[in-house]
């Protein structure tokens, strides 16, 4: 004990002050490597995974704010509005920064909270070492705080770039305030007046920095908001100003040191009030949960953590909540253990200050989060713990090194059981970060680890809906709404997967159901207009999508898919309004550049249109639809060899594309060689045998090609008829088509009464160029002679 006492004695902060030897530094920088080491070891993984389907959505891959990079409107945005129900502009730009840097490779956003994390577990382990004076014991709870299996959820989730941004800052703060504090105490220390006006200004300014670093890490996650109560605690131990007999006239009266915190405090007050107007409605959504309830899940969420800490297994993204609460013996279980820990550290804290200061950063760093105000339906999240369990291993490592002070061979047995349980600890941690690589990965490991989890059937059956698997996917959704029928998200799913099958009207059913339970919904009501547009319901289509836009103005797809329910309405003009839109919310949309491309082709701006055809194909150069939409947009300007290339790496994509056989036959027609767009109009009907533009132009060639060989009257006339038929027979140009068919095999008069009924439609159709050039044919077959390019 008595070494015990000479620690707790001595002014830690003049500890690395006078340790200044070459020694002492190799060591210090010695662990920073070792620290940064073993965090690489255990995250570096991360690096290769993707995006989860899990907030990854909404943070980054489809939030259009983000996909817009860094920018001056950007900037303003953030700062402006709330996003994903949380004020936390910085978050939001550092998202932008990695989109900037990266683009949608996900590898790059984890390299970002890979370096966050080591570069806050190094700040703690140099904040710990000047307040403490202790290296080892420093660097130990530094590994710990790296290499916890709890920790993997903040770092190894994209959307999680918060927790880690803000722990940044966190720890910085820290740093600035052991130097604050550090520069007041030596003030107090006898010495000349300009001395101590210098540690006075040198002080001044570490506390202007503490609260600017403070700002900046309440802008990248509110839960920051107890770090005064933080300081309070470090004041108490390790840094003695608060309620300890003067040593080198450094303590401070408690009220003093009170006032010193009210412009961190207010800080915190400020993006309390910030936090629950960006939460508001998920506020809302849960206040229907009773106070009991909550009041219960809290303590035993208190006693989750500690056991998880301990033993960290099953550890799952998502923890469902019991669906009548806890019962009582696990809540009266609970909190016999949270009041004997703290009877236990109220009664031996009083020597051993590190008790009570690790204990109540535990407590009090976890109240914000421990679901007395609830704003999600889970139990418990691992993410929690990030910041509070912190004071646990400081608690724990100067208890370990005050329980062996007496022990013969000490260092030897400390140093051996702190590496089996760092090297236990790295092992559980690779391990766990390993089950984030990939949505099926994630899911499927949370589903053996919870059980009645409708958030991982639902996230699970939406990894096998990507990948193709519908049916299965099927099963997962209804496994989650058995669980949970109220889960709008899962119903949603099940509809897409439904229309997926073909099962329109129950998809319908589904996302009608989704938008009672959400009324604010805005993909159900996308995915209801999709559907009702698959019915014909354009009208009613386009409502959805209007609906789905007024709460979520900067909805790209709804902006496109609305476009094209104002091209099947005829509203050409408006169609090209909405993919104009679309493209200013995410300039980079593939279907947005394509189908503003073909609207502006119809419109008869083929140069434009050519434009953004090229730029939908610069997003995604293996879609052979692009490539065939840009040849038809190259042939009208007669760039016919561009044309062929194109259609040509659309097959290579696409072999049994019959649309590009198409292209090709109309490409080889312009270019004159007959034989060769015979051959593709011939592929592209064995591949799609209904297809009346490859008829109608098939038909044409085999009655009026110059060369006799190529000319079949018989067959000319069969697809002229199927052409005919399949258009209702109101079509001018197949009209035209089947007259000189019927001309070839010699039957004039029913080539006359063709071209006469196609004369008849022409106008109608728009297509008064025809006029002359069936008057002239009509007066051929009149004379009995047939057409022949």
């Amino acid at each position: 004990m008595a070494q015990g006492e000479l620690i707790r004695q001595r002014p830690p902060l003049n500890v690395p002050a006078r340790a200044t030897g070459g020694d002492e530094r190799w060591r210090v920088a010695g662990l920073c490597v070792g620290l940064a080491a073993v965090t690489l070891a255990v995250f570096g993984q991360t690096a290769g995974f993707g995006f989860v389907n899990f907030d990854d959505d909404v943070y980054v891959y489809d939030n259009a704010k983000v996909a817009g990079g860094l920018s001056l409107k950007g900037l303003a945005w953030v700062f402006t509005h709330a996003d994903c129900h949380l004020y936390h502009p910085l978050t939001m730009l550092s998202l932008m920064g990695d989109y900037q840097l990266h683009g949608l490779q996900a590898g790059g956003y984890h390299f970002t909270n890979v370096v966050l994390h080591t570069a806050s577990v190094l700040l703690l382990f140099l904040s710990l070492r000047r307040m403490t004076g202790a290296l080892w014991r420093s660097a130990f709870v530094a590994a710990v705080f790296a290499t916890h299996p709890l920790r993997v959820e903040s770092v190894a989730w994209v959307a999680e770039r918060k927790d880690v941004l803000a722990t940044f800052f966190f720890m910085l703060t820290i740093g600035a305030y052991a130097r604050y504090v550090e520069c007041r105490m030596r003030n107090a220390e006898p010495g000349d007046a300009q001395h101590a006006t210098r540690n006075m200004q040198h002080a001044s300014h570490y506390y202007v920095l503490c609260l600017f670093i403070f700002a900046l890490g309440l802008l990248s996650k509110p839960t920051v908001v107890t770090l005064p109560f933080v300081l309070l605690l470090l004041d108490y131990w390790p840094l003695r100003r608060l309620f300890v007999p003067p040593l080198h006239h450094s303590t401070t009266p408690p009220l003093r040191l009170l006032l010193e915190k009210l412009p961190l405090l207010a800080l915190a007050a400020g993006a309390c009030a910030l936090t629950v107007l960006a939460e508001g409605e998920a506020i809302a959504a849960r206040a229907n949960v009773s106070l009991p309830l909550r009041l219960g899940n809290a303590l035993v969420s208190y006693a989750v953590y500690l056991r998880q800490m301990v033993w960290p297994t099953g550890l799952a993204p998502f923890y469902p909540e019991p669906e009548k609460g806890y019962s009582l013996w696990t809540i009266a279980f609970s909190s016999l253990l949270l009041a004997l820990i703290t009877g236990g550290v109220l009664a031996f804290g009083r020597k051993r200050r590190w008790l009570l200061t690790g204990w109540l950063w535990y407590l009090g760093m976890l109240t914000p989060m421990i679901g007395l105000v609830q704003v999600s339906a889970f139990a418990h999240a691992d993410r929690m713990t990030y910041l509070p369990q912190i004071g646990l291993y400081l608690l724990l490592t100067w208890a370990a090194a005050e329980l062996s002070a007496g022990w013969p061979g000490r260092r030897v047995a400390l140093g051996g059981l702190a590496a089996i349980i760092l090297g236990g600890l790295t092992f559980c941690a690779r391990t766990q970060t390993a089950y984030w690589r990939d949505n099926e990965t994630l899911w499927t490991h949370a589903l053996a680890c919870t059980t009645d989890n409708d958030v991982a059937n639902n996230n699970f059956g939406f990894a096998l809906f990507q990948k193709g698997r519908v049916n299965e996917a099927i099963t997962y959704f209804q496994n989650a709404l058995q669980r949970q029928p109220g889960n709008a998200q899962a119903r949603n799913n099940l509809g897409s997967a439904l229309f997926q099958k073909g099962r329109v009207d129950e998809a319908i059913t589904c996302f009608h159901q989704a938008l009672q339970i959400k009324p604010d919904y805005a993909e159900a009501h996308y995915n209801l207009g999709v559907a009702l547009l698959q019915k014909g319901s354009v009208d009613e289509a386009i409502a959805q999508y209007q609906k789905a836009l007024q709460i979520k103005p900067d909805y790209a797809d709804a902006h496109v898919n609305l476009g094209l329910a104002f091209l099947q309405r005829g509203s050409l003009d408006e169609a090209i309004t909405h993919y104009r839109e679309a493209l200013q919310i995410k300039p980079d949309h593939a279907n947005a550049h394509n189908n503003l491309g073909l609207a502006l082709f119809r419109k008869g701006n083929v140069d434009e249109a050519i434009g953004h055809l090229q730029k939908a194909l610069q997003s995604e150069p293996d879609s052979a639809n692009f490539h065939v939409n840009l040849a038809t947009a190259l042939l009208r300007k007669e760039r016919v060899d561009e044309a062929i290339g194109h259609l040509q790496k659309a097959l290579t994509n696409k072999a049994d594309y019959a649309d590009a056989h198409y292209g090709l036959g109309n490409a080889f027609l312009q270019k004159g060689s007959l034989a060769q767009a015979i051959t593709h109009y011939q592929k592209a009907l064995q591949i799609k045998p209904i297809y009346p533009e490859v008829q109608n132009n098939l038909a044409w060639l085999l009655a009026t090609g110059a060369e006799a060989s190529l000319r079949d009257g018989q067959k000319a006339v069969e697809l002229a008829r199927q052409a005919n038929e399949l258009t209702g027979g109101k079509n001018p140009v197949i009209l035209h088509t089947l007259a000189a068919a019927l001309a070839e095999t010699g039957r004039f008069d029913d080539a006359r009464r063709a071209v006469q009924k196609a004369i008849e439609l022409a106008p109608a159709a728009g297509r008064q160029d025809l006029a002359g050039q069936l008057n002239d044919e009509l007066k051929r077959y009149e004379a009995g002679l047939p057409l022949h390019q």
